[in-house]
């Protein structure tokens, strides 16, 4: 059964006359009556009595038309969203956000998108970046924002944040004087990292074993602004990327560039298998833009 021969029997049975239906329809009389012949053979019952002057339906041409209305209403629905869609008037977007990027980067992102497009929904979950890479492969997610570099093959990947990682200490710490420091020359210091949970601390933690020496992390946190405090409290000292460390105001903490220089990476990953909406994409250009 096609579209096209609901739409013709709809047709023959507004117009009650056949001839007056193909008029309408801008076809052949024999060509619809053929069309309709064949939806009648198809569904195995004859759905309109013929005469010369009208044609009636039948009780089978009945509920034959009233599922072909409901049919071709839901399929003019449908074109109507999937248009509606593709000139983003609506849509819905799914986006896994680490707290701490989200809380840096996307909260003008997602207002300036929202004005561009009010009404395209955002539905965001807040996860470490570990686990938005895992909830992005499983399908949880459509888009992803996570921290470079990531393993598995599985993800298209947009960079669009690249920044360095500034060592912070305490204004009475014996390095707060210097405008560089090497990574190496942090052998013996006591660090606060942030929790294994968050990209954060396998970059800083592998910065560390790269250059020789395992990290003492003496405290791990979920927040840099608690890590901020700690260091300002002469607890230890942290490496943070610059935009965190921009937002510092305690007047207690120093902060420092580290050598050699130690890269913040940020992604939009996608899973290839998976469709990507048009709401989708265009968010990923906003984003990238």
């Amino acid at each position: 059964m096609e579209i096209r021969q609901l739409t013709y029997f709809i047709e023959v049975v507004k117009q009650k006359n056949i001839t007056k239906a193909a008029e309408t329809l801008h076809i052949s009389q024999p060509a619809l009556s053929k069309v309709i012949k064949s939806l009648e053979e198809e569904v195995g019952i004859t759905l309109i009595h013929r005469s010369n002057k009208t044609h009636e339906l039948t009780d089978a041409g009945q509920i034959v038309y009233d599922y072909a209305v409901k049919i071709i209403a839901q399929v003019e629905e449908m074109s109507a969203t999937l248009h509606d869609m593709t000139n983003l008037t609506r849509g819905t977007i799914t986006i896994g956000i680490p707290p701490i990027i989200g809380s840096l980067f996307f909260p003008k992102v997602i207002a300036a998108f929202h004005r561009a497009y009010p009404n395209i929904h955002i539905n965001i979950k807040e996860y470490g970046a570990a686990k938005v890479a895992k909830s992005v492969e499983e399908g949880e997610f459509e888009i992803g924002v996570s921290v470079l570099p990531i393993e598995s093959e599985a993800f298209h990947i947009f960079p669009f944040v690249q920044e360095k990682m500034k060592l912070i200490v305490n204004e009475q710490h014996e390095l707060s004087t210097r405008k560089v420091v090497h990574m190496k020359e942090l052998r013996d210091v006591e660090f606060i990292f942030y929790s294994e949970e968050f990209a954060l601390y396998e970059i800083m933690r592998q910065k560390c074993i790269q250059e020789g020496f395992e990290p003492k992390i003496i405290f791990k946190s979920s927040q840099w602004d608690f890590i901020a405090e700690i260091v300002a409290a002469n607890l230890g000292i942290s490496m943070l990327p610059e935009s965190i460390c921009n937002r510092i105001t305690n007047k207690h903490v120093r902060i420092i560039d580290l050598k050699p220089i130690t890269k913040w990476e940020l992604a939009i990953i996608t899973k290839k298998e998976r469709y990507l909406s048009v709401a989708g994409k265009r968010f990923i250009d906003f984003v990238i833009k």
